[in-house]
């Protein structure tokens, strides 16, 4: 399979986000799997049992907050 790489960045209410990270986590708790679309092109990534969670958090200038899973 070629590789499909999906980065964007977008500009949200803290609500909208959490709506967005909402929709994730419940699609992986009811499908073991996720959705994106990039362009024309779909794709759906099945999610085993076990992941490794990450969580980073950077305070500065800018704040981050980083969340990675990893199977």
């Amino acid at each position: 399979m070629d590789l499909f790489e999906l980065d964007q960045t977008q500009r949200l209410s803290r609500e909208a986000a959490a709506a967005k990270l909402h929709a994730l986590a419940d699609a992986l708790a009811r499908h073991n799997s996720v959705e994106f679309i990039k362009g024309d092109n779909r794709i759906t990534v099945d999610v085993p049992d076990e992941v490794e969670l990450s969580v980073e958090i950077e305070i500065g200038d800018e704040n981050e907050l980083e969340i990675e899973l990893r199977w």
